[in-house]
């Protein structure tokens, strides 16, 4: 016997945070690398493609674009050879939310949104009868 009353059958969760985002996995259209920036090296138009066209992009307003590309002029700096940016690109990366451990930190989820419809389009599971009758198919033919 449990203390206490019972508990609702149809429970609502009361922690979730009211900031708390979900976003898509679909492709964001992203903007393309300005050549202003004056980036040469490949790791740095590899990381501006990567952030540009990440799920969190879509949520950006200019300032985070602005801070995408000072961000990528530290990376082609550390491409260069230049080490001391590591720590700062880190940090600034952490909250886009780079990691899982940021994007739960940030409340931020990624919705598979494959995987959703692959959910909807499976079939449904084999009872024990359906079961029964598929080896006696199998083994009567």
């Amino acid at each position: 016997m449990t203390r206490g009353p019972q508990p609702k059958p149809n429970a609502v969760r009361r922690n979730k945070h009211e900031h708390a985002q979900e976003l898509s996995t679909a492709a964001q259209p992203g903007r393309e690398l300005p050549r202003g920036l004056g980036i040469s090296t490949s790791g740095a138009k590899r990381f501006w493609k990567i952030w540009a066209t990440s799920p969190q992009s879509s949520q950006w307003a200019e300032t985070d674009w602005a801070e995408l590309e000072i961000t990528t002029r530290l990376v082609d700096a550390l491409y260069q050879g230049d080490l001391r940016h590591a720590g700062e690109i880190r940090q600034r990366t952490a909250k886009w939310g780079a990691t899982t451990e940021d994007r739960n930190r940030l409340r931020m989820s990624i919705k598979d949104e494959d995987q959703d419809q692959d959910a909807d389009q499976a079939p449904a599971e084999m009872t024990p009868t359906d079961l029964d009758e598929e080896l006696f198919r199998l083994l009567n033919s």
